[in-house]
């Protein structure tokens, strides 16, 4: 027997792993990044053009919107304006593909006076309306909205402290229906004089009619007339909800201060 060194042969190359391609630590980490372009690049479509969600921090839209609400606004319902951009940026003004909201929907809104805050509000008034609220009654040119005294409820206000409220299911004249919170009817806001809604601007109140700074307020002061170019998009749902003990700074809130019941609300 030969005593010459035994060396293995090489492994033949395949048509298989002839055609895989030879990643290196470069190439690999740049189909990574491109991966992650791509991923945020429709990310950002989706927000400017489709949806955007948004939280609740204050009850001014209690009940019908709570504090701690994960709301998902629809951008393309009203068209688009330079404030359907993440970054509001004046490339035009007015919107494109406009299409006129209707009285009594739920809508986020830049406020006039700081459009980097965002609104969420109930639309009362359309261009040319002319609005009045005189005992906590909303008049809508001159013809009062219809509202039925429900029970009272509760709400729960600063520090955790409740307080009664009475209740109203309101009834737009095309049918459409909600409930309003009122501390009674002489509220600094209850008794208005007529305020009569300027060409493609907007009038908007809250459901909680006596905790909500809204257009019975001036525009230094609460929210004023809203220019049409304002209206971001239509509150569609409820996507997830937590009650007010729930904290950032407390992971174990994020799970147990859930509110299963609001998840998937519509709203109307």
């Amino acid at each position: 027997m030969d005593n010459a060194e035994y060396a293995p042969e090489a492994a033949a190359e395949t048509p298989e792993t002839a055609d895989k391609p030879h990643h290196g630590p470069v190439q690999e980490w740049w189909e990574m990044g491109k991966s992650v372009i791509i991923a945020l690049a429709i990310a950002l479509v989706i927000r400017t053009l489709l949806f955007q969600p948004f939280t609740i921090p204050s009850g001014s839209m209690e009940p019908t919107v709570m504090p701690g609400d994960y709301v998902i606004i629809d951008k393309y319902a009203y068209g688009y304006s330079q404030y359907s951009l993440p970054i509001a940026i004046p490339i035009f003004h007015g919107r494109l593909f406009d299409r006129a909201p209707k009285r009594g929907d739920i809508i986020v809104f830049k406020l006039p006076r700081d459009p980097h805050i965002d609104y969420i509000k109930r639309l009362i008034g359309l261009p040319g309306d002319r609005i009045q609220v005189s005992r906590g009654v909303v008049y809508i040119n001159g013809k009062a909205l219809p509202r039925q005294e429900m029970s009272p409820g509760v709400e729960t206000g600063p520090f955790g402290l409740t307080h009664p409220v009475q209740r109203f299911k309101e009834t737009m004249a095309d049918g459409k229906t909600y409930v309003t919170n009122s501390y009674g009817p002489d509220g600094d806001a209850d008794n208005t004089g007529v305020y009569v809604v300027p060409a493609k601007s907007y009038f908007f109140m809250g459901d909680n009619r006596d905790n909500s700074a809204d257009s019975r307020f001036p525009e230094s002061v609460g929210v004023g007339y809203v220019p049409e170019e304002n209206l971001v998009g239509r509150a569609s749902f409820v996507l997830l909800s937590w009650n007010d003990k729930a904290s950032i700074f407390k992971p174990w809130t994020w799970f147990l201060d859930l509110r299963p019941s609001r998840f998937f609300h519509g709203l109307q």
